[in-house]
């Protein structure tokens, strides 16, 4: 690893959950707008995954694009980011939308069918991406969607590619990919 490398904090890795406070913020909102970015991916009555939801920057605004008859299933290994997810999920009256679950660092442990998942700056924290990737797919229905988003800084051009090849030979299809301020970003469909 070289100098870059580190003070960057490239490398494995689980971003502490005190450190998300820093995520949400009116000019995150600016650059990373949540209801733009999930903009049409996200059907009413559709099930949802938010994959290391954290405190549920982006759980909320699939509640709202899933409507009351559909599900979000708030994915995280940490128990302070479900808590901080669940209680933000309260205050905006989203609730009974949204479900809370606890995986870790080896499996989703999930045993659902859902339409879209998404999985936002987190990917490069996953030991094995082959296994992640693979059991993302089995969760999906046929057809079903997957948005993938690296951080720019943190994830070189080549990492990023690497992992979008092990996405296709997992069995997923490029559908296109989407212009996310300071990310690298990727729609995949389950072919």
């Amino acid at each position: 690893m070289n100098l870059l490398d580190v003070l960057l904090y490239r490398g494995q890795h689980t971003c502490p959950w005190w450190c998300c406070f820093t995520f949400d913020n009116p000019l995150r909102r600016r650059l990373q707008n949540p209801d733009l970015i999930l903009k049409g991916l996200v059907q009413q009555g559709q099930t949802a995954l938010d994959i290391g939801c954290g405190m549920g920057y982006f759980s909320l605004a699939l509640a709202k694009h899933a409507g009351p008859s559909g599900r979000v299933i708030c994915v995280d290994m940490q128990d302070k980011m479900l808590e901080a997810a669940k209680r933000r999920a309260e205050r905006a009256g989203l609730s009974t939308t949204m479900q809370f679950h606890k995986c870790t660092s080896n499996s989703l442990g999930l045993n659902i069918y859902a339409d879209f998942a998404l999985a936002f700056w987190m990917v490069h924290e996953v030991g094995d991406q082959g296994k992640f990737i693979d059991e993302v797919r089995a969760l999906l229905k046929p057809g079903g969607t997957f948005l993938l988003a690296e951080p720019r800084l943190h994830v070189t051009e080549a990492a990023f590619n690497k992992t979008v090849s092990t996405a296709e030979a997992c069995g997923f299809e490029v559908v296109s990919r989407p212009a996310i301020a300071m990310s690298r970003a990727v729609l995949l469909r389950k072919s």
